[in-house]
């Protein structure tokens, strides 16, 4: 994101969210929700380089990375749908200085689609190989595309925060919640 567009987390700075009367409630629960998305992510990791380790049998691996990897997945095209479709209209509406971010946003929502497309092709073939003759093969190929993924995600994730909760802090989530 750049600088031009963090204009107003210089007078809302991520040091001060929690402190902010404004934080508890609608912040708060899409700050959670972030995080959920990078606990997902990181155990996801730990549980593929558990299994290339040695350290995780075939079974409760692919197990874990149904499971996990569903609700990523499910849960992140829901909460982007939400982003796009009702948080974004509304918000970049409060500040001009920071309605081009929203673009940027909604094009990374948009480039995330294929990347996640790709992350689904990794896990199943990861959840498939885990039982065939070389079950470690799909699970490298896993771990690098989380790698990647989660770089990706986080940045995103972050330029989220920097740019929308100094507006819900400033004007409060009239209209959001």
């Amino acid at each position: 994101m750049p600088d031009a567009l963090r204009i107003l987390l210089r007078d809302y700075p991520r040091e001060g969210w929690q402190a902010d009367p404004g934080f508890h409630g609608l912040v708060s629960f899409w700050l959670e929700r972030h995080m959920m998305f990078r606990q997902l992510m990181a155990r996801m990791t730990a549980d593929s380089q558990s299994f290339l380790d040695g350290r995780h049998d075939a079974r409760g691996f692919a197990a874990g990375i149904a499971q996990f990897g569903g609700m990523f997945v499910n849960q992140l095209h829901g909460h982007h749908q939400i982003e796009d479709h009702h948080y974004f209209p509304i918000l970049r509406t409060r500040d001009s200085r920071i309605e081009r971010g929203f673009d940027l946003l909604d094009a990374d929502h948009h480039a995330l689609d294929g990347i996640l497309a790709r992350f689904v092709e990794q896990a199943n073939g990861a959840i498939q190989g885990a039982g065939g003759s070389d079950p470690k093969v799909g699970a490298g190929r896993l771990l690098t595309g989380l790698s990647d993924l989660e770089r990706l995600i986080d940045r995103h994730l972050t330029d989220e925060e920097d740019l929308i909760v100094p507006v819900i802090l400033r004007d409060g989530p009239g209209g959001l919640g």
